[in-house]
């Protein structure tokens, strides 16, 4: 699953010690708990699985590292695998509690092709998917995660804190055959176009696990499958602002690069700036010397104001002003709730096993279940 050599993996366990651990040492009959420890430190299994007589699964269903070779990110890392792996246990997780419970994920959308036109197919799906639009991106998010459940597609985000040493190495995937995760990012505009992205997979029922870079949009080398995704995410999000791109006159400085009018799409679409300017560039409507000076203009501007938020902090602290700031939350997948409630109300889960599964505390527990 992690696709480490045997040296790859000593190396990981023997870090910080003055004598790496040996082939020796851990391929044998017997183990030192310390090194035990040490090899539960890289996969975070619990020390009780590695003395579970039974052999780990490898079977396709236990994973889509069993069911594919290859991914659009091609050197994952292990925080990134970790990451997949937990929501692969999750997803079986639920499907068993699914079962029990006498619940059917069964899919309400049509399966399509790379053949089939992505805008398209994209202007059918916003009839099903599109929610209200809110100019608040988190909001905006929160609403096309409600909208995937009605159609019961899963939908969860992962946060990484400040402080993780390996941090995954990717924006999002998709796991047959209806789950979607997305890693929280500061810019909600970026994880809105993950999403969309990665419903571009599950409408293609091709699984998928990928990092990804707005500057990859203007490629034309992109695999038909990854092109496609992205031109439907494109035309998803942008919807009827997509004739408005098309008739445009080429982006220059005598125009100024349309920077007015891009701005105002971006704030109706939650498209950013510089992915409205990228297909600009992969539609040959701006030049490549003429992007770059529009890329590095507005990554000026970012800067600028993420060095005057750091100002501020500043300031405050100087003033033994103390900020508080609540600890980030998942949005929450209407789907995934329900189905907790639901495994309840049948006997199949316990408050306990809520409360777990739902990260609440006892005295929430109301709130979900009455």
């Amino acid at each position: 699953m992690y696709r480490l050599s045997v040296q790859e993996f000593l190396t990981l366990i023997s870090k910080g010690l003055k004598t790496p651990i040996s082939l020796e040492e851990v391929f044998s009959k017997e183990i030192k708990i310390s090194y035990l420890k040490r090899i539960d430190k890289v996969f975070e299994k619990g020390l009780h699985y590695y003395i579970d007589p039974k052999a780990p699964e490898t079977s396709k269903e236990a994973s889509v590292f069993f069911r594919k070779k290859n991914f659009a990110t091609e050197d994952l890392n292990i925080g990134a695998i970790k990451i997949v792996n937990h929501f692969e246990e999750l997803k079986l997780s639920l499907s068993a509690i699914a079962k029990l419970s006498n619940l059917k994920f069964k899919r309400k959308i049509l399966k399509y092709s790379v053949n089939d036109n992505p805008q398209e197919v994209a202007n059918t799906i916003r009839e099903l998917l599109y929610p209200k639009f809110n100019p608040s991106r988190r909001d905006f998010l929160k609403a096309l995660i409600s909208k995937f459940a009605e159609h019961n597609i899963l939908v969860f985000e992962f946060i990484e804190t400040w402080n993780k040493k390996e941090k995954a190495n990717i924006d999002g995937f998709f796991l047959k055959p209806n789950m979607i995760v997305l890693k929280r990012h500061q810019a909600f505009r970026r994880e809105i176009f993950t999403l969309a992205h990665e419903l571009g997979h599950y409408l293609l029922e091709e699984e998928e696990i990928e990092q990804l870079d707005y500057q990859t949009l203007a490629q034309k080398n992109l695999s038909k499958l990854e092109r496609w995704c992205n031109d439907f995410a494109h035309y998803f999000l942008i919807g009827k602002y997509s004739k408005t791109i098309d008739i445009l006159d080429k982006a220059s400085a005598n125009n100024d690069y349309h920077f007015d009018l891009i701005k105002t799409i971006s704030d109706n679409t939650h498209l950013s700036q510089i992915a409205l300017f990228t297909r600009l560039l992969f539609q040959n409507q701006i030049s490549k010397s003429s992007y770059n000076n529009v890329k590095n203009e507005l990554d000026e501007i970012f800067r600028k104001r993420e060095e005057n938020k750091e100002r501020e902090k500043q300031r405050l602290k100087d003033h033994g002003i103390k900020q508080r700031g609540s600890v980030a939350k998942p949005i929450p997948s209407p789907l995934f709730i329900s189905t907790i409630q639901t495994a309840f109300y049948e006997g199949v889960l316990n408050e306990y096993e809520v409360c777990k599964r739902l990260n609440i505390k006892p005295e929430k527990l109301e709130k979900y279940i009455q």
